[in-house]
């Protein structure tokens, strides 16, 4: 599809080339004369457009339909679809979060303990009732022996909770070298 603006030119060209009659060119490009002398009305926008730009250096996270919003809530008469065509010939875009901190590096693997409360693994597993309400299970487990020392269910686990259950477990079974565990909640 060939745009007015390119079939204005092209006329333009045979007009002056070849010194033909505009209709004759228009004639030959098989353009609309109407199209050919159109002249655009198009109201200047550089006032609406430098607010637009503050407004997306100021508020980074928003797109065209809420600036659109705050535009409006200033006075300016604008429609959404302006307000995006003017975003876009601007090249505004909602600017992209940072992805996930990764470690660098290679880890190192973690050594198997020899004896026992050397490590004790805690963790966290989560199921749900058939009433839909979530509960929780803490497991405390020793690495060496492989030995479940404890299992709390309860719907809501504390952080006082773990701390008030690994003192009772240290009470009867001595204090471990180690506690690791995965960062899920």
């Amino acid at each position: 599809m060939v745009t007015p603006a390119a079939h204005r030119e092209a006329a333009a060209y045979l007009q002056q080339t070849y010194e033909m009659s505009q209709r004759r060119a228009c004639r030959v490009i098989d353009g609309d004369r109407a199209s050919l002398r159109y002249q655009a009305r198009r109201p200047d926008d550089g006032v609406l457009r430098e607010r637009l730009k503050a407004l997306a250096q100021e508020r980074r996270r928003f797109g065209y339909r809420r600036l659109h919003v705050l535009l409006r809530r200033e006075g300016h008469a604008v429609n959404r679809k302006r307000v995006q065509r003017l975003y876009r010939e601007e090249r505004l875009m909602v600017r992209r979060r940072g992805g996930r901190k990764r470690a660098l590096g290679t880890r190192r693997p973690l050594e198997t303990p020899a004896a026992a409360n050397q490590r004790w693994s805690l963790d966290f597993v989560s199921d749900q009732f058939t009433d839909g309400r979530r509960f929780r299970i803490l497991e405390v487990y020793d690495d060496c022996t492989r030995e479940c020392l404890t299992l709390v269910a309860d719907t809501s686990i504390s952080g006082r909770r773990v701390a008030r259950e690994l003192d009772a477990i240290i009470a009867w079974r001595g204090k471990p070298v180690t506690i690791v565990s995965d960062n899920v909640l």
